[in-house]
């Protein structure tokens, strides 16, 4: 069966981390593919906002 595993963090560093230590606790032949998308906003300031997200697609 397949499953989804989804991240949304504020800085890239720590999307990258989140992930790396999901992709530890699976075997090779488990994982399937990882999506992953930027998104930006500015706040009314105009301060720039990011968000760093990733789908991890992975056979459970």
């Amino acid at each position: 069966m397949l499953q989804v595993k989804l991240f949304d963090e504020e800085h890239e560093e720590d999307l990258e981390r989140k992930v790396n230590h999901f992709l530890k606790t699976l075997s090779e032949n488990q994982f399937v593919n990882i999506n992953y998308q930027v998104a930006l906003h500015t706040d009314i300031d105009g301060e720039q906002i990011y968000c760093f997200s990733a789908m991890v697609i992975y056979r459970a």
